[in-house]
């Protein structure tokens, strides 16, 4: 438990990287004598950057030790925010900033160290929220995985949060000085703690695990829907938290960055009521029918925001509370609904699926910030409403029971079906056997191991043995 709460806390602070400049883009943009639309390019760089480290390198975490490659990362990651505290040239501060995204994938790799401990010699390790996906019972997958990505949004919103209170009443300079410290201190607390792990694979090289991403996506339609939907989510998520600084910090609002950062507040609804909702629908109904209630909240709550967003602030907090609710809503069932099509293949069908959310979060920064620019946040927001549309639309181009890319073959049973939950259940045995098997190999492998060892001994001592009776022999002739 208490390795847990080190990486929890780890994932946490490191996560928060990515979205530190969310509520000072304003106060960034005057620093370095840019545009907004300008400073926009620091979150756009940093999703990008994020993104290319989950395709390049989280691979070799299943091929290098563990410890050591982790270490290196956040020895890294850590070293490079100095630039960030120190830099006076806004390109410099972009490049950095992206080359510090691409290491901050870091807490990826964490995950692989929550672990199950069955006894004091028994330890088994895999990526968190495939794991969870895995060994959770089918009637509580939803809860489980709900549980986990609202800790993960705790460090959005610490993120922003303490980044709106820091830049307020000192310099913005001081919120990266602040990670500088964070990323140290996690390290030095990683190096005393993380115990070390072998590489997984030994038998599959870098290129192979690379090639096997894309093919997973074109055997498994269901995959590539629910990519396809996190993309659109994704990419309405960022676009609505950087304009929204934008719109705040001008007429008629004008607010500090403090208050800019406690909007980040209304990401507590979504970690207090999803895991409620996830426990009392999305486990006990079909994952189409969360899908669409999740996007249809994001709906609603980024159409009242985005047209009464320049006339009351009830419209963007509104706005806040019910799009952070129905996104995690839609991917929590997203996920569930993934973890079932694959289960040998969980990691990889968890990367993929990471791969387009953030790829969705680029261009989602990217594209409402450059819409902000041209026509503001009634243009921005209007793109929104169309990518969740679209969420929707290729949602019902597909329904929950057909095995083809498109059509309704099987239609729509509100409930989910007692043979759905048995193939889960199947699958989830057959991982729980594959894992006792491969325990068993261990153990029968260290067992004959000890056996060599001991032989080896006990031929060493007699033969010690013979060469004292032999010495003493020898003695008596003479």
């Amino acid at each position: 438990m208490p390795l847990n709460l080190l990486f929890g806390f780890a994932c946490t602070f490191t996560v928060a990287n990515l979205y530190y400049s969310h509520p000072i883009l304003d106060i960034l943009a005057s620093s370095f004598n840019v545009s907004q639309e300008r400073a926009s390019i620091i979150p756009t760089a940093a999703q990008g950057g994020y993104a290319a480290g989950l395709l390049f390198i989280c691979p070799l975490g299943d091929l290098v030790k563990r410890r050591p490659f982790v270490l290196w990362l956040m020895a890294f990651t850590a070293t490079i925010t100095l630039g960030l505290c120190l830099t006076s040239k806004f390109e410099t501060f972009i490049a950095i900033n992206f080359i510090m995204s691409v290491t901050t994938v870091t807490p990826v790799r964490f995950h692989s160290f929550f672990h199950i401990q069955a006894d004091s010699d028994t330890k088994s390790e895999q990526i968190m929220l495939p794991l969870v996906g895995q060994l959770a019972a089918p009637n509580r997958r939803a809860t489980a995985l709900s549980i986990v990505v609202s800790g993960l949004l705790l460090g959005i919103l610490i993120a922003r949060l303490l980044s709106g209170i820091i830049a307020n009443y000192s310099s913005w300079r001081n919120v990266y000085w602040m990670s500088f410290a964070l990323q140290y201190a996690i390290l030095i607390l990683l190096w005393i703690w993380m115990p070390d792990y072998p590489q997984t694979n030994k038998h599959i090289s870098y290129f192979r695990i690379l090639y096997s991403i894309p093919e997973l996506l074109l055997k498994n339609p269901i995959l590539v829907q629910a990519s396809l939907i996190g993309f659109l989510i994704s990419s309405t998520f960022t676009s609505f938290w950087t304009t929204l600084t934008f719109l705040l910090s001008a007429d008629p609002y004008n607010y500090s960055t403090v208050i800019i950062g406690l909007f980040a507040l209304a990401g507590m609804v979504p970690m207090l009521f999803g895991p409620f909702f996830a426990n009392k629908f999305t486990d006990r109904f079909q994952t189409h029918i969360s899908v669409l209630i999740g996007t249809l909240v994001c709906l609603l709550g980024i159409a009242i925001g985005t047209y009464t967003g320049k006339l009351t602030i009830a419209g963007p907090i509104i706005q806040a509370v019910l799009f952070d609710f129905g996104q995690q809503i839609a991917q929590v069932a997203n996920r569930t609904a993934i973890y079932g099509v694959a289960p040998k293949a969980a990691n990889r069908v968890n990367t993929a699926y990471m791969l387009c959310a953030f790829c969705g979060q680029l261009m989602g920064t990217a594209v409402g910030n450059k819409l902000y620019a041209r026509g503001g946040w009634v243009l921005s927001g209007s793109a929104s409403v169309g990518f969740m549309g679209g969420a929707i639309l290729v949602l019902l181009m597909r329904g929950p029971r057909e095995t083809r890319w498109l059509g309704w073959r099987g239609g729509l049973h509100l409930r989910r079906a007692k043979q759905q939950e048995q193939s889960d259940n199947n699958s989830a045995s057959e991982l729980e056997k594959e894992s006792g098997e491969k325990d068993d190999q261990r153990d029968t492998h260290s067992n004959s191991q000890d056996q060599v060892f001991r032989n080896e001994e006990q031929g060493r001592q007699d033969g010690d043995k013979t060469g004292r009776t032999e010495g003493t022999f020898v003695s008596s002739q003479d």
